[in-house]
């Protein structure tokens, strides 16, 4: 049967070169063909339409979409300067709530004695602690909000320590929003609940955080420290703190020793990202080897060759993921309003290189400026709301699923770079992945053509034969069960003097008491 070529990214109207780089890829290996049941040419709208809706979410599970704020907090989100605000809905929404209707407790409450608490991760604008005790495990994440701080001593400003600026509750609404859009996809991050620790720090929490720190110098002596350490925190220091379902470990302190890790690390990612495109037009936008968890929900199998007649690459280390962090991320409801964090805000995250990740949001803004795939440096980058391509202002709230595949290519590069395992192993994933990185790297040739979206590779992966279609369409194929509990969705922060029982629920299933 011959293959038909496949079209890659939307119709452009422009006839510009740099609009062509995303026109159009070419068919793809005929050794690598799947046998399908349903013709080829159907396979990039029967995925399409069966990705996500196939997986139809609880409805007493999911939160309705519409925006839900009280009369004194208003979600934030990013309008065109003319645009006003919305008015806001009589209704309360408690997983947006203000910081008045949740409930406050301590760093003891948080994590008693007995219990343990670990750091973990510092994100965007907070930091990340994995907290363990009988009831279960949950990742909490921890903003400061504006509240005080004893001082600096001489020694911490000597050693460069920057504070990272408090926040209001408002920075994280947005955020919020897109959990619970996308809580429902495999991949994604369980929201569990939100609540104010106020208070000076625990003896626990001092330590974690000390360790954390002790070994990110070990890693990197010139790291600078952004955060506070606990022993600054004063009794009103206050803390919004996000509570989240358990991810695992995160990508940077994984060891890959296998390729399948490699294969199905990529591929579950790939296919989350592709899954929240379809369902809420999702850009995460920061997707770097923190932010990408890994677990083991499954033994490990034995990968089958070419040789069993079997081009299948995909779901045999047992792994599954977990994308966190949509602090800059981009989606939108079912009606279509978006929410995005304004990148313009603050250059400084286009023109820093003290890491990796920063050539990808310069990939990224260059790609808003110029519409293709060349990544300016960074001085091109210190005007903000500055003409992109199609000669309007840069927005960050317009529909760029291209970043998603950016992102990809960060992670494959990372993936290959620290392969810990057989060198012929990771020299096969390579070769058999060679043409699928032709069109995944930003710095390919000009004349390669690129995917548009993370839908884009996910159907040339199947078009390959290294993903199965029934293993996008069956049941939980992509769910990492693990013997689902009752603290799966809800929090494992108790509090002996707590008397509303209902308030220890997720914000997901709660409904305000009715006086």
């Amino acid at each position: 049967m011959s293959r038909p070529v496949r079209k890659y990214g939307r119709a452009r109207t422009k006839p510009i070169i740099s609009e062509q780089l995303f026109a159009e890829l070419p068919r793809s290996p005929a050794k690598s063909k799947p046998q399908l049941v349903d013709p080829v040419s159907d396979l990039a709208e029967k995925l399409v339409a069966i990705s996500l809706h196939d997986r139809q979410p609880d409805p007493e599970k999911t939160p309705h979409r519409k925006p839900s704020t009280s009369s004194t907090h208003e979600i934030k989100r990013i309008v065109e300067p003319e645009a006003q605000p919305d008015e806001p809905p009589s209704n309360i929404d408690y997983s947006t709530g203000t910081e008045d209707e949740l409930r406050i407790l301590t760093w003891d409450d948080v994590c008693p004695f007995g219990d343990t608490i670990e750091k973990i991760a510092e994100a965007s604008y907070a930091e990340v602690y994995r907290v363990t005790n009988i009831r279960g495990t949950s990742i909490i994440k921890v903003i400061r909000l504006k509240s005080p701080l004893k001082p600096q001593t001489r020694a911490q400003q000597n050693s460069g320590l920057v504070d990272e600026e408090p926040h209001s509750e408002d920075d994280l609404a947005g955020e919020l929003r897109i959990s619970e859009w996308l809580a429902d996809i495999p991949g994604f991050v369980v929201y569990k609940e939100r609540y104010i620790v106020q208070g000076k720090a625990s003896k626990a929490l001092l330590e974690t955080h000390q360790s954390f720190h002790r070994k990110a110098k070990r890693k990197d002596p010139d790291r600078l420290q952004f955060y506070p350490s606990p022993s600054r925190y004063l009794d009103d220091t206050r803390f919004m703190v996000v509570e989240l379902g358990d991810a695992g470990r995160a990508l940077e302190d994984f060891s890959l020793e296998s390729t399948a890790q490699l294969w199905d690390i990529f591929f579950h990612t790939a296919v989350a990202l592709a899954r929240a495109e379809d369902l809420a037009r999702f850009e995460h936008r920061d997707l770097h080897e923190g932010n990408l968890c890994v677990r083991l929900t499954g033994l490990p199998s034995e990968t089958k060759s070419d040789d069993d007649g079997s081009p299948c690459r995909f779901g045999y280390s047992g792994l599954d993921i977990t994308i966190l962090d949509y602090g800059l991320s981009r989606a939108e409801d079912d009606d279509g309003e978006a929410v995005a964090y304004d990148l313009e805000k603050d250059l400084g995250i286009f023109t820093s290189t003290h890491a990796p990740q920063c050539k990808v949001y310069r990939q990224m803004r260059s790609f808003l400026l110029k519409g293709d795939r060349v990544c300016l440096p960074p001085k091109s980058h210190s005007r903000p709301y500055d003409v992109g391509v199609d000669g309007e202002r840069i927005s960050w709230t317009r529909y760029s699923p291209y970043t998603n595949v950016l992102w990809l290519a960060y992670i494959y590069q990372y993936l290959v770079d620290n392969f810990a395992g057989e060198k012929k192993g990771l020299t096969q994933f390579k070769k058999t992945t060679k043409e699928m990185w032709l069109h995944l790297n930003p710095e390919a040739p000009r004349t390669v053509l690129s995917f548009s979206s993370a839908g884009d590779v996910v159907r040339f992966a199947v078009e390959c034969g290294w993903i199965r279609e029934e293993q996008l369409v069956g049941e939980g194929s992509f769910v990492g069960e693990d013997g689902a509990t009752a603290t799966l969705n809800e929090s494992i922060i108790e509090v002996s003097t707590l008397q509303d029982v209902h308030l220890r629920r997720s914000p997901r299933r709660r409904t305000r008491a009715v006086d």
